[in-house]
């Protein structure tokens, strides 16, 4: 934002601390009134004709402006991907553990990526792990939906699941 010296236009549509239209003044005048003041001019809207500018406490407006930046990132979520790795002829032991691993995930508020890797002549059998994927998604139904369903891609075949809100 340009403020007092930096403003370049020599006529300016002037708007006082209080919210009230002053008028079209010079550059100079306008900067005069706002030292009065003991506040600063800021170009509010710099492409209208004329352009406009408002007297206000500059160093106040932008302690407010990065106030209401940090409670809005102070609020963001944020996703993170998990990723859990099943093979296709995964024993029930196994099958438990990981499914525990991703319920863990989920409850946090975490997406998961499940993945089966396909090894040497395994490929030949993607149904087996389509299965073995598709009762992960059914293990974890209570807790997530499935964001996007069992797919190839190269050697791998991978599901995404979304935790469930709650609210």
């Amino acid at each position: 934002m340009m403020v007092n010296d930096g403003i370049r236009a020599r006529e300016l549509r002037v708007i006082d601390n209080n919210g009230e239209q002053i008028g079209v003044q010079t550059k100079n005048d306008a900067l005069r009134l706002a030292e009065q003041a003991g506040l600063d001019l800021v170009l509010v809207s710099p492409n209208a004709k004329p352009p406009v500018a408002r007297i206000m406490d500059y160093g106040k407006y932008r302690f407010e402006q990065q106030k209401k930046e940090r409670e809005a990132r102070k609020n963001q979520k944020v996703i993170n991907i998990k990723e859990v790795r099943l093979s296709p002829t995964i024993d029930e032991n196994d099958f438990n553990t990981k499914l525990k691993a991703a319920q863990k995930f989920l409850e946090k508020g975490d997406k998961v990526k499940a993945t089966i890797r396909f090894k040497g002549r395994a490929i030949t059998h993607k149904e087996i792990g389509q299965k073995v994927l598709e009762r992960l998604a059914e293990q974890v139904s209570e807790l997530a939906t499935v964001e996007q369903k069992a797919k190839m891609d190269g050697r791998s075949m991978f599901l995404m699941l979304a935790p469930k809100n709650d609210k």
